[in-house]
């Protein structure tokens, strides 16, 4: 009988698979992964990049699974040595917008005859990327990520996450999906949207203000580290993760050699040893429902460095910053109505004594602690929309977060100290293709920098960096 189960629990993956390609749509893709899976869009997202159940545990087992011919070859024995897709999971995608600030910034071109910036920014692109996104060889697969920036108007790395993984069956009906991870940010691994690197929002203005705080597992690090990382997935429910993460600065040269490395200390922020991450959650599936709640953290110590006059900065004093934090998500996915809830609250305690000893911080503690909340509703995948509230609140300190010099024109300082923020975010979207998104997206900012009125000690009200974003993004 227990023969006769695992085989009968072996069959039934096999033929939910099956039946997921035999309903799937095959003119209406995400591009990667559907021209290697032949799945639609809806098999893995509810709307991208927002992942199903069936696409945690497609991520989970390494993007490996596939319905396209293979140019294979074995040993002697048989055992695989290579299979490779006849068609590579290749893929482009392109963001066009426009935003606009209620109210424009300063002209700084110049200080002695005060003046506004021009108000609406037009990104054509805003960004630009090509993807490697499937199967490599047996129980290896990536998600690979190159892309231009308007911002930057240069071609560099975003979120890559390489993956290699097995799973196995363990009596009748449980299964063991585990793996290794190497990513280049602390979260693009993780498997739902209630975490920092795949959360709402799915898409922002890099025209928009920014405030002076952020923790560090927040995309602080993002793209400017390498990390490896185990992790299990127990019966599609129970995960578990460890891993560490090193610097790997990009664009950054030893002063001696003019090579890559090693890094010295004229780069900035380099982690001293290796910045240890974990994860912890529990996914509970009935019906159309689903529910997650978890944990998660990372503790990084950082050489702040920077200085061609003293390379010496590499054995100095560091910085210590530990971040804990939970996260939740509930989805309800029908033929109609898609819904997704899902929160994240982020506490970091921070021990400045580089900061401090070189006077860009005035305490030796201090802390911060990001709050979000969004609430997504979709009907029939076309028409959906989603409001989120943001919240940043943290110590005060003169040094970290100062006040305006005089003669500045504000905007990015506080004139209390404080790095508190807090507001709103609407977003309404309209997919006429599940590969093509038209978004607008309003965010309301109740207070910003510390402050509500006059935040940055020069007249700038939180309110005046309200922003209108209006996105075109599609994916080919």
């Amino acid at each position: 009988m227990r023969i006769e189960g695992r085989r009968y629990f072996q069959c039934a993956i096999a033929c939910s698979g099956l039946l997921a390609l035999l309903l799937a749509f095959p003119v209406r893709s995400v591009p990667s992964f559907a021209r290697q899976t032949g799945m639609a869009c809806e098999a893995c997202h509810t709307v991208y990049p927002e992942l199903t159940h069936f696409g945690r545990v497609f991520k989970a087992n390494g993007y490996v699974l596939d319905n396209v011919k293979q140019v294979r070859d074995v040993d002697a024995r048989r055992s695989e040595l290579l299979e490779l897709a006849q068609i590579p999971p290749l893929s482009i995608m392109a963001q066009v917008s426009y935003t606009q600030l209620k109210t424009p910034l300063p002209d700084l071109a110049n200080v002695s005859v005060p003046g506004e910036a021009q108000n609406g920014t037009a990104a054509f692109p805003q960004q630009l990327s090509l993807f490697y996104a499937g199967k490599i060889a047996p129980h290896f697969g990536a998600f690979f990520q190159l892309t231009y920036g308007n911002d930057s108007g240069s071609i560099g790395i975003d979120n890559t996450d390489l993956r290699f993984a097995d799973m196995r069956i363990l009596g009748e009906d449980r299964s063991l999906i585990y793996g290794v991870s190497v990513n280049n940010n602390p979260t693009v691994q993780d498997l739902w949207n209630s975490t920092p690197a795949f959360g709402f929002p799915y898409a922002t203005s890099n025209a928009m203000v920014s405030p002076l705080a952020a923790t560090m597992i927040d995309g602080t690090l993002a793209q400017d580290v390498a990390g490896i990382s185990a992790y299990a997935f127990w019966n599609e429910s129970a995960y578990a993760e460890f891993g560490v993460y090193r610097s790997a600065k990009q664009a950054a040269a030893n002063q001696l050699t003019g090579a890559a490395g090693p890094l010295d200390g004229t780069v900035s922020n380099v982690i001293h040893g290796v910045a240890p991450y974990w994860r912890f959650a529990y996914e509970h599936n009935w019906g159309h429902h689903s529910l997650e709640a978890g944990l998660y953290g990372l503790e990084v110590r950082l050489l702040p460095g920077g200085s061609p006059a003293a390379p010496s900065a590499l054995q100095g004093p560091y910085n210590r910053f530990n971040d804990v934090a939970e996260d939740v998500q509930y989805q309800f996915i029908a033929d109609q109505f898609l819904v997704t809830a899902a929160a994240t609250r982020i506490h970091e305690s921070m021990s400045l004594a580089a900061s401090q000893a070189s006077g860009a911080a005035s305490n030796l503690s201090d802390s911060l602690t990001t709050t979000r909340v969004s609430s997504t509703c979709y009907y029939r995948r076309r028409i959906g929309g989603t409001l989120a509230y943001f919240a940043t609140t943290g110590s005060a300190d003169s040094d970290l977060y100062p006040s305006p010099a005089a003669g500045s024109a504000g905007v990015i300082t506080s004139a209390n100290n404080r790095p508190d923020t807090r507001g709103w975010m609407l977003e309404a979207n309209y997919l006429p293709w599940l590969n093509t998104k038209l978004s607008v997206q309003y965010t309301r900012y109740l207070k910003f920098n510390g402050g509500s009125a006059n935040y940055d000690g020069v007249g700038r009200s939180a309110s005046a960096n309200d922003t209108w974003y209006f996105l075109l993004w599609f994916a080919y």
